[in-house]
């Protein structure tokens, strides 16, 4: 599944944010919370550790199925840490990601397999570990470009 991938960013109010999928997608609503924001979303930070762990979720199933093997579905709870830099700016500085089977152990004959495999076919997930290039441009009212 190589090529573009691309969303549509609006604000709405202060720091709240409608971020378009295209037209067979739900918008979703993402805020700052409080006190900063009104905590009506996600924040950024959220969406981009549910983005991590669903990557990691599903390239789990695929694995799974690549070995024929029946997982009893794949769940996971994430943390994402927040620290400040020696700038002073806070960042994510961590994501823990904890995914649960829900068939035991046991039952999957070929689940080194699995284990050893399913995070590289992550791509969310390796492209952050390795650090994505951002490039950023930002234009005025008139499309004239500022940066």
């Amino acid at each position: 599944m190589s090529g573009k991938h691309s969303i549509k960013i609006r604000q709405i109010e202060a720091y709240a944010f409608r971020i378009e999928f295209g037209e067979a997608f739900v918008p979703l609503l993402t805020d700052e919370p409080e006190p900063i924001g009104g905590g009506t979303g996600p924040s950024p930070e959220q969406v981009l550790i549910a983005a991590v762990s669903n990557c990691l979720c599903a390239s789990l199933a695929f694995a799974l199925g690549k070995y024929r093997q029946e997982g009893g579905g794949v769940s996971a709870e994430a943390i994402g840490r927040v620290a400040r830099n020696a700038e002073g700016r806070l960042r994510l500085v961590g994501i823990e990601v904890d995914i649960a089977l829900g068939a035991p152990a046991e039952s999957l004959d070929r689940l080194d397999r699995v284990l050893g495999q399913f995070e590289q076919f992550c791509t969310v997930s390796e492209s952050v570990k390795a650090g994505v290039p951002v490039a950023v441009s930002v234009r005025d009212g008139l499309g004239n470009r500022l940066k």
